[in-house]
């Protein structure tokens, strides 16, 4: 069975998990501490980062770009019969996604509501260009899933998220999106893409006493977050 190294809060992790469930391979997951990151893994990961999938034959691979194109080989796409105009296309929207994952990341950890508008203005770029993209959904492509929709799971996953504890939707003013989002959150794989504690997770690192959206929270719900032993605001999420 593959094993999948993993830090709970990551989203390039959660990309290849999404994905894992949408095929419905099976897979083990191994959770490691970023700050306290094991000897075994170092020898395996050759820039020292997650998210890893060690295949049945041993052989470990790593960035989650061509741990997304090796899956698609050992079992069809789940978008099937696809063109290879629009196969490069799916993988340059999926691109968009993953390389704006910690614009996300920065966005939320934000100390402050100036700084937080600033990063606000990069990531609102992206979720325009998705907004004039999609056409009637209600997915990216339309009423089939597709590798799109996996890669952009973890920016709409984590949007949600915000908006349920602080009332801060970063997906105003981009309606299309909004109800993307929505089809996306009723799928079943977005749940089995994450630990169980993944949102608890998830505010103790974005939504503590030093972020911006922390301070949105606390000012809906009284109490504060505890900090997790391998998390901290100074970290990154990946």
């Amino acid at each position: 069975m593959m094993t999948l190294v993993s830090f709970k809060i990551c989203p390039f992790v959660q990309r290849v998990t999404a994905l894992l469930e949408a095929k419905h391979l099976p897979y083990e997951i191994k959770y490691i501490c970023l700050k306290d990151k094991p000897e075994w893994f170092l020898n395996i990961s050759p820039h020292a980062q997650i998210p890893i999938l060690i295949t049945d034959s041993g052989t470990a691979l790593f960035e989650s770009d061509a741990i997304v194109e090796y899956l698609d080989e050992i079992k069809p796409p789940i978008e099937a019969h696809i063109s290879p105009e629009q196969r490069a296309l799916d993988r340059a929207w999926s691109y968009m996604a993953t390389k704006n994952y910690l614009t996300q990341c920065n966005l939320m950890q934000s100390a402050d509501a100036e700084t937080f508008e600033k990063r606000l203005q990069k990531l609102n770029k992206i979720f325009e260009k998705a907004n004039n993209a999609i056409n009637k959904g209600p997915f990216f492509k339309g009423e089939t899933l597709s590798n799109v929709d996996i890669a952009w799971l973890p920016l709409l996953h984590r949007a949600h998220i915000i908006l349920k504890h602080t009332g801060h939707d970063l997906l105003t003013g981009y309606p299309k999106v909004q109800a993307w989002q929505k089809a996306i959150m009723k799928k079943n794989m977005v749940q089995k893409s994450v630990s169980e504690d993944f949102e608890n997770k998830f505010k103790d690192f974005y939504l503590s006493s030093k972020t911006y959206l922390g301070a949105a929270r606390s000012s809906l719900k009284s109490g504060g977050l505890s900090k997790s032993s391998c998390q901290s605001a100074n970290t990154s999420c990946c």
